[in-house]
């Protein structure tokens, strides 16, 4: 089922790590920083229970959907209780938990609308859809999550290493040029038909997202 839903959620535009016993979550989960967490309760080693109550004691908050195929009320109740924001019993339908992950990442840390709008543009995560003014804008999936994350930090500059971490994985080698690929082919869609530049390069340090509508060719 790791597997599936690993595919599943790549297919989406989601980078996804996978630890197969408890142990290897928690450690995962500790020295690396993520957006959301399934868990699944049936772990080899430590449980999903334990696993979640030792994160949480740690100061760990991001956000746990967790996944059991025990539909007792009081399992339920014991998962959130040590600290799981959800709970999905299985079988699931893969829709209903891509939908909970979304709900999970609005409400982060920090607050996180429905949709998302900067530079004139406006995102909405749960439709998969982009738009400039009132024109739709077509992105593949790994295309729709970088500027996903762009527009979820505004006016923020975002390192190579930082958009490989979030938008691909850790695996990924940081030697590549598929960060300035990537840019290049959301500034053929997002800006330059617009005769906009909102992505900008900061040169030695990155990319950044422009708040503002700049009337500039992009570069």
């Amino acid at each position: 089922m790791a597997g599936l839903l690993k595919r599943g959620l790549e297919e989406e535009g989601y980078a996804v790590d996978v630890a197969r016993t408890g142990e290897d979550g928690l450690w995962m989960a500790i020295e690396n920083e993520n957006d959301v967490i399934v868990l699944d309760v049936m772990l080899s080693g430590m449980d999903g229970f334990e696993l979640c109550r030792q994160l949480r004691d740690r100061g760990r908050w991001v956000p746990v959907l967790m996944l059991t195929a025990r539909d007792r009320v009081e399992d339920r109740v014991r998962g959130l209780d040590v600290g799981a924001d959800d709970y999905l019993v299985k079988p699931f339908a893969f829709t209903e938990l891509t939908a909970r992950v979304r709900a999970l990442l609005r409400r982060g840390a920090d607050e996180r609308p429905a949709l998302l709008k900067a530079a004139g543009l406006t995102l909405d995560p749960a439709a998969r859809a982009v738009r400039r003014g009132e024109t739709p804008i077509e992105l593949s999936a790994k295309e729709f999550a970088l500027l996903e994350y762009f527009m979820r930090h505004p006016g923020q500059v975002l390192s190579r290493s930082r958009l490989i971490e979030h938008v691909w994985d850790f695996a990924y080698d940081g030697g590549s040029n598929i960060v300035d690929v990537y840019i290049r082919c959301l500034r053929e869609k997002v800006d330059r038909p617009f005769g906009t530049r909102s992505i900008e390069t900061v040169r030695g340090a990155g990319y950044r997202l422009r708040q503002d509508v700049p009337n500039a060719p992009a570069d």
